[in-house]
């Protein structure tokens, strides 16, 4: 009962409080989008700041956070992760459907912010938009973050690299940093979300260049480490 009252009051403060960070968001966007990301940022601690206050989560980081641009291959458990990726990554370039970018209002300020939408029903083309945006954000020294499971799955649950993680790390040829959570076990897909702590094991840097078969193993053993 207590957890559960404690996540309804997450949910409306968090939402509300989402609201003027929107706002903000737009006005200042049109302006600079140095300014819009600061914006994002400020979300992004506040949103860690609400999880640990009012629902008892936290983060413990093993290893050593990358420092960019690198090409981020990030264990995808729960909205939690997405969120928590905005400060702990320096304000990556994060591939996400294309759905989410169309949210009024909020899906304006995520475009201009830098993430990479992906339509998946849009086959090659939506390929070559991604590889466009993921270059581009490259070059501005930006991280670009991938869920290279393509989807938030269950803990425990294993799904095969894929096929876009190959393309983006043959075509930007940076090194990966593979991150494995266990964020769902806290996090979960019901109202109600559970205190403690959710652990973010940062992996072996992958260098560029390596076979696509030979890559996707390492991905895929690393962001599933703490699956065992």
């Amino acid at each position: 009962m207590i957890a559960a009252l404690r996540s309804l009051l997450f949910t409306l403060v968090f939402y509300v409080a989402t609201v003027p960070f929107v706002f903000i968001a737009l006005l200042v966007g049109l302006v600079d989008r140095r300014w819009l990301i600061a914006v994002a940022d400020a979300w992004g601690r506040f949103f860690i700041g609400s999880a640990y206050s009012l629902l008892g989560i936290r983060t413990r980081i093993e290893g050593e956070l990358p420092d960019g641009p690198v090409l981020i291959a990030l264990k995808h458990e729960a909205m939690y992760e997405t969120l928590r990726a905005i400060p702990m990554f320096d304000a990556p370039a994060v591939v996400m459907k294309a759905e989410l970018a169309r949210i009024p209002l909020w899906g304006w300020a995520a475009r201009r912010y830098g993430i990479i939408p992906v339509d998946r029903d849009a086959g090659a083309r939506a390929m070559r938009e991604m590889l466009t945006a993921a270059k581009a954000a490259a070059r501005e020294g930006r991280s670009v973050l991938i869920f290279p499971e393509g989807t938030r799955v269950p803990p425990g649950e294993t799904p095969p690299i894929r096929a876009g993680f190959a393309g983006l790390y043959k075509a930007l040829g940076l090194p990966v940093v593979p991150i494995a959570l266990d964020s769902g076990r806290l996090w979960t897909r019901a109202m109600t979300k559970h205190p403690g702590t959710i652990t973010f094991r940062v992996g072996e840097t992958i260098p560029p260049g390596l076979p696509r078969a030979e890559v996707e193993a390492r991905v895929h053993r690393a962001i599933n480490a703490l699956n065992a």
